[in-house]
């Protein structure tokens, strides 16, 4: 039993050195050794030992191990190898050039490894003299004193010439050997400074690494190894720039160094700059068009860049030429659900968390997978589990926070946010994401100091732009919100109280400097909250509160989608839920009045008679709207009029309209998300009025849009058959394109996919559906837009667009006030009370 427990356990040392070897810790693959050899002492694990100590330049202790392990074994050549590259990097050439003078001559009547045997010789060609191999493959014996016949000569005057030259040779012939080994050693030297260089980078002494590389490139400024150690230390300081000059430089100096290229397509990937990333890894790609580190990097890149397709072929190729990337499996996953597979998705997900169940990253990208479908409890198991395995693992608090936000629940929202800025306190995505949630709940000042902080950090990115810009309009509205916080609630009216161009810059997410020099800040925390401060016993929940609340959940449900991709918002229930309440109030409240009105007028028109009847009506003004309630002849004639216009006479304007009824849904929800830009388009600036709509993309690039991609087939043979039938669509420009040609016409009909539907247009294109209405009877208006784009090589836009324009506004305006009227107007005649019940 003891036997087999030691033999597992130095199995899984061995396991462990190659592993330390593989990521070049050395200092631990030496402890891994020490271990093995106290165990049993082996001639292999002691050359192992001594390599190690090479690579950490510990020269003294490779030539300790090098003669410990030839005295077990005389005749292993790589021991003597070994031993001479120490003995050089000490800077004894001679020294070394004896150790592998020696061992050659030792080794050629044994069995050896030739291939060893023939590194042995390159080392001693590229130092050879008249003293070094011969063609019979012995050691030769220094040249000797000349005989003295050839010295003497009749002739006294050559005497001296000849025996200067004579004994000269032997000098030359050292000098040229000195020579010969001095420059042997001199690359020796450069292969390890190289390599010190490269073990400081992977220890991420990054600034030491520079340092040994300036030192190389001072000597030898074209050696690419030196350039891509020192753009690697540069990358890694996030000195982008700087690095692909450096990788640059290595390509001029040798085109064909792969790893140049593969290190530049890496840089520009970080820099965003996707384009130029693949092309270089492609380059890459043809020196090793097997390597699935390559593979993997591109891959990455392609899908960061939303090339989805692509992204998933190279992950595919990548993990059947390295069957344990992890890393690789995980991103495909990612992949895969952007492009709708989810089952293949998941069979990635688990196949990297199979190959390492303890890959945090893994498990993150999963619950990222699982929240993108809105499987939030799921989602929420995946980054607990990654939590369990790292406490510390920032990103896991972030998408716990971020879910947590989707979910309503601000509160836990905070929570998280709170813990992962405990170990990062300088990460943007969760400070803004802290700054909003506290926002949602009315803690201001909390909000105000995530919001400053990042709107003063330093950014990297245009997506960290975004969220700075994002933070400077939300902290203005914040303390807006903070002034209004003690006022009676009909008095928040964000849409008449902020100024227009302030909102429309909110929407477009535009640099604040332009906002700034137009409209005046909001008073500082201090006075709104001065003007805003909340009683505490306004928070005390009381039993009508309570019932109020619980209604307000149940019929909030009703606005649940129960489909893929859209989460329980617990929060966003319950404000749909109280506007529906008040709504309902309001509504009721107008209809009692008008009811009461109904019934005066009935009882003074039975007690005027006929008369006043007629003179009544000769007051009513026509609308001249069609449809179900309204007429549809001239203002002159009366007679077909709908009853509801034939009994409301001009002076009897009911004080509600349509625009107030949406006002109050509008309200709430800006309440219940208050980072969510939603405003009054019409009250917006005139140039936004002007164009400005709601997109809802079915298939945005390569990517199939979770939440809306269950419309595609309805929308995509709608426009197909609007295509046929009008026989033209609109270009970007909003310009006809002819599409008459029976040729045309034929492709529109066989298209299946949004690339076949493009090819017969061959620009960006849109149609609009139409929408009759019912104010005017055969009016046609404007319906939404159905448009197609094309994205990058492979990608197509396929979205969604209600557009906003004056005169649109002008025709759904008069057709809402129309649909309004009617519905007022349809109150019973007789006075009831109604009773509403919140059971």
């Amino acid at each position: 039993m003891a036997v087999t427990t030691s033999s597992a356990s130095a199995q899984s040392e061995r396991q462990a050195l190659v592993k330390a070897c593989v990521s070049r810790d050395w200092s631990k693959a030496i402890r891994i050794l020490n271990s093995l050899l106290s165990q049993a002492c082996t001639v292999q694990d002691i050359c192992n030992r001594a390599f190690c100590y090479s690579k950490l330049e510990l020269h003294k202790h490779v030539i300790k191990d090098c003669e410990k392990a030839l005295e077990l074994d005389p005749y292993n050549i790589q021991i003597y190898i070994l031993k001479g590259h120490a003995l050089a990097a000490l800077g004894k050439g001679y020294d070394a050039l004896q150790t592998w003078k020696q061992a050659y001559a030792s080794v050629l009547d044994q069995s050896v490894d030739l291939k060893q045997l023939l590194e042995l010789q390159d080392l001693l060609a590229n130092s050879k003299d008249d003293s070094s191999v011969v063609s019979d493959g012995q050691i030769a014996e220094s040249p000797k004193d000349p005989p003295s016949s050839m010295t003497s000569s009749s002739n006294s005057t050559c005497k001296s010439p000849v025996k200067t030259v004579e004994r000269e040779k032997p000098l030359q012939r050292e000098n040229a050997v000195a020579s010969q080994l001095t420059q042997k050693t001199r690359s020796i030297s450069l292969d390890l400074r190289l390599s010190r260089g490269i073990a400081q980078v992977n220890d991420g002494n990054y600034d030491q690494a520079i340092a040994i590389f300036n030192q190389i490139l001072r000597d030898n400024p074209s050696s690419s190894e030196a350039l891509i150690g020192r753009g690697t230390a540069y990358a890694f300081q996030r000195k982008l720039d700087i690095a692909i000059a450096d990788f640059s430089k290595a390509i001029l100096s040798n085109p064909t160094t792969g790893e140049a290229w593969k290190r530049r397509g890496q840089a520009r990937a970080a820099l965003g700059e996707s384009l130029e990333a693949v092309k270089d890894l492609t380059k890459a790609l043809e020196f090793d068009p097997n390597s699935s580190d390559i593979l993997h990097e591109r891959g990455m890149v392609f899908f960061k860049s939303k090339d989805y397709i692509d992204a998933v072929a190279d992950l595919d190729t990548c993990v059947r030429l390295d069957k344990d990337n992890k890393s690789a499996y995980s991103y495909m996953g990612l992949a895969l659900v952007s492009v709708g597979e989810y089952k293949r998705a998941f069979e990635a997900h688990e196949k990297a968390l199979q190959l390492d169940p303890n890959f945090k990253e893994g498990w993150c990208h999963m619950a990222q997978s699982y929240q993108e479908l809105a499987e939030a409890e799921k989602a929420v198991e995946c980054l607990q589990r990654a939590l369990s395995i790292d406490r510390r693992f920032v990103n896991a608090y972030r998408l716990l926070g971020l879910l947590k936000h989707g979910l309503g629940d601000h509160k836990g929202a905070i929570r998280e946010l709170s813990a992962g800025l405990e170990f990062d306190k300088l990460n943007l995505e969760c400070l803004y994401l802290r700054a909003s949630s506290h926002h949602a709940i009315g803690e201001y000042a909390n909000a105000m100091k995530d919001y400053d902080a990042v709107v003063n950090m330093d950014i990297d990115s245009q997506e960290k732009f975004v969220l700075q810009c994002l933070a400077f309009y939300q902290r203005e509205l914040a303390l807006y919100a903070a002034s209004r916080a003690n006022v009676n609630y009909k008095w928040f009216n964000l849409d008449d109280d902020i100024h227009p161009m302030f909102k429309e810059a909110w929407c477009k997410r535009l640099h604040p400097k332009g906002v700034c020099e137009v409209v005046v800040r909001q008073p500082p925390l201090r006075e709104s909250l001065k003007k805003g401060r909340v009683k505490q016993q306004d928070f005390i929940m009381t039993k009508p509160k309570k019932l109020l609340l619980e209604t307000a959940d149940r019929i909030g449900k009703k606005i649940q989608y129960y489909c893929p991709g859209f989460l329980h918002n617990k929060r966003q229930h319950r404000m749909a839920g109280l506007a529906a309440i008040e709504v309902a109030q309001k509504v009721s409240s107008t209809w009692q009045a008008l009811r009461k009105t109904l019934i005066s007028r009935s009882k003074s028109e039975a007690k005027g008679g006929k008369r006043s009847k007629k003179k009544e009506r000769n007051n009513v003004i026509s609308e001249n709207r069609g449809g179900v309630c309204c007429s549809t002849s001239s203002s002159s004639d009366t007679s077909s009029s709908c009853n509801c216009h034939e009994e409301k006479s001009s002076s009897e304007r009911f004080t509600l309209s349509w625009e107030d009824v949406y006002a109050i849904a509008v309200k709430w929800r800006q309440v219940s998300e208050p980072c969510d830009p939603v405003v009054w388009v019409n009250k917006l600036s005139e140039e936004f009025n002007t164009g400005f709509g709601s997109h809802t993309p079915m298939i945005l690039g390569q990517a199939k849009i979770v939440r809306y991609h269950p419309n595609f087939d309805r929308a995509f043979a709608i426009t197909k058959n609007l295509m046929l039938e009008r026989k033209e669509v609109y270009n970007a420009a909003n310009n006809l394109v002819d599409l008459s040609n029976p040729a045309k016409l034929e492709a529109i009909e066989a298209a299946r996919s949004c690339c076949d539907l493009f090819g017969t247009v061959n620009e960006d294109f849109w149609i609009v559906t139409p929408c009759y209405s019912t104010a005017f009877e055969g009016k046609s208006l404007e319906g939404t837009r159905l448009t197609m784009q094309k994205k990058g090589e492979n990608g197509f836009d396929f979205s969604i667009r209600t557009p906003c324009t004056r005169p649109r506004w002008a025709e759904y305006e008069a057709e809402m006030a129309a649909a309004w009227e009617c519905l007022l107007l349809k109150v019973p005649q007789t006075h009831k009370k109604t009773v509403y019940s919140c059971k």
